[in-house]
């Protein structure tokens, strides 16, 4: 007896199985040509097209942020086969199945067709144990066809399996990636998931394409806010060293900075998708970080594991034109933000310094490119500055998190209890970096146009920093300061100021 004849379906669901059945709508895509027999199976892939994402990836991330040393011991489940490594990997991980970014348009299809009686099947390359988890929090599949530590069930495995359930021809088959188009051949119709025009393309030739929903093509905004380029302006720290130096119209140096903001930069943007990657649970279930390319499944997780090692050799690829000093400090901020995004970011203050100190390595950089010193009071100074922005951003997290979920609420390892007490030390740390400057930079020498612009930038830091703690206070700062500060009208008139100060005083 084939599976989707048998008297009692397969899916795990029973009532939402019962409730789908109703009504007949009067057409169907997989009605058949013979009156009176049942529309044929509709076989559904589940990794990138059920869900927009691949689930081995994301469990291998995820295995790597719940469980980092068991990660050793993924040469030992692959050397096992595939199917017994992919179920090591279910067992190992806990997969927020509620929060996965679930193909829309693709449900409500399913739902019509589940109410018409068609026979749903998920299909899937990943362990059952994944693929049952998703049918019970869906409730709409009668089969589920998956690896079992046995067989792995993709490619030639998959179709010659449901060749022999459903007969060839005998069932149609809704698919992504086209990594498993062998089964195309053996389906009687295909249905295209957000299928890239050369996809779209071999499809039709070897089948006859029923449906498509979406299109796969993921334009150039999608890439500016993966890899956070409005973020890009924080390797300006780079040329901070200059500044100090007052040789900031030295060509030459200029030149080697330049270089190595940009160099800085794509490293930074390989950190940004490292940490959107091992944060993925947390982002889908945060109200803003869920709309992140990655998290909501704009961009593939994919495309994000190709990207982060093209980003790092084009970074290093440029900080080779520096010097092998100036490579080491980029290979310790990517070891820095590679901690942080693995455990260092759930540790309460060690957490913020830890950004701060990335941040700090920026103004390292780019004394080594520049070959000139980075002083112990700069550093200082940049370290408390940044303190100060980092624990801004976890009061505002923890202002949004208190509005949805009360005083229960947290935002990583702090409380909302803690917030006064965050936004004490982050203001304190704040101006703390301001006094370290004024310091070490406005005593030098009588009062001329030079150090009277110092103070200018002086006075104006203490506003910014006043101003945007108010609106962090009032709730208008909902994530990143500095994304903030590059669409807040008074940051920017400030930023201006402070430009045409700084450039008086070199």
């Amino acid at each position: 007896m084939r599976l989707c004849d048998a008297e009692e379906p397969s899916a795990i669901d029973q009532n939402a199985t019962s409730r789908a059945q109703e009504e007949r709508p009067v057409a169907l895509s997989g009605e058949s040509a013979v009156p009176g027999e049942r529309p044929v199976p509709l076989v559904v892939t589940l990794e990138g097209g059920l869900v927009a994402t691949d689930l081995l990836i994301e469990c291998l991330f995820l295995l790597a942020r719940q469980k980092p040393l068991a990660v050793l011991r993924t040469p030992w489940w692959l050397a096992q086969g595939r199917a017994r490594f992919k179920q090591h990997l279910a067992r190992e991980v806990v997969l927020d199945v509620h929060t996965l970014p679930y193909h829309r348009d693709l449900l409500a299809y399913l739902e019509v067709e589940k109410r018409a009686g068609r026979c749903l099947v998920l299909a899937s390359a990943m362990d059952e144990a994944v693929a049952h988890q998703i049918v019970r929090e869906i409730g709409l599949f009668d089969v589920v066809l998956a690896s079992d530590g046995i067989t792995d069930l993709s490619g030639e495995q998959m179709r010659k399996r449901l060749v022999a359930e459903f007969g060839a021809e005998g069932f149609d088959y809704a698919d992504h990636s086209g990594r498993d188009r062998a089964i195309w051949g053996a389906a009687r119709k295909v249905m295209l998931i957000r299928p890239s025009p050369h996809l779209r393309a071999i499809a039709a030739k070897m089948s006859k394409i029923e449906r498509v929903f979406g299109e796969d093509r993921p334009g150039s905004e999608v890439y500016r806010h993966a890899l956070r380029v409005d973020h890009w302006v924080k390797s300006v720290l780079v040329f901070v060293p200059l500044l100090v130096a007052h040789r900031l119209y030295d060509i030459g140096l200029l030149t080697h900075a330049l270089i190595a903001s940009v160099a800085f930069s794509l490293c930074a943007s390989s950190v940004y998708l490292l940490n959107d990657m091992m944060d993925l649970a947390h982002d889908r279930a945060h109200p803003y970080k869920k709309h992140r390319m990655l998290a909501s499944g704009q961009l593939s997780v994919e495309s994000a594991v190709r990207l982060i090692p093209l980003l790092l050799c084009a970074a290093s690829a440029l900080g080779a034109t520096q010097s092998l000093g100036f490579l080491g400090v980029m290979g310790a901020y990517f070891l820095l933000m590679a901690g942080y995004s693995l455990k260092l970011r759930d540790v309460f203050v060690l957490d913020v310094l830890t950004l701060a100190t990335g941040y700090a390595l920026r103004v390292v950089a780019g004394a080594v490119a520049a070959k000139l010193e980075a002083p112990g009071w700069l550093l200082l100074s940049c370290i408390l500055f940044f303190a100060g922005l980092a624990f801004l951003k976890r009061y505002a997290e923890l202002l949004t998190m208190r509005a949805l979920q009360g005083q229960e609420a947290r935002a990583r390892a702090y409380r909302a209890d803690q917030s006064r007490m965050v936004a004490l030390i982050g203001c304190s740390s704040g101006y703390l970096a301001v006094l370290v400057l004024a310091l070490h930079t406005g005593s030098r020498g009588p009062l001329n146009v030079r150090s009277a612009a110092v103070w200018i930038v002086l006075l104006l830091l203490v506003y910014w920093i006043t101003h945007i703690w108010r609106m962090a206070h009032r709730g208008r700062i909902a994530n990143d300061p500095v994304v903030f500060t590059l669409r807040d009208r008074t940051s920017l008139v400030v930023a201006v100021l402070m430009a045409i100060a700084v450039l008086i005083a070199t």
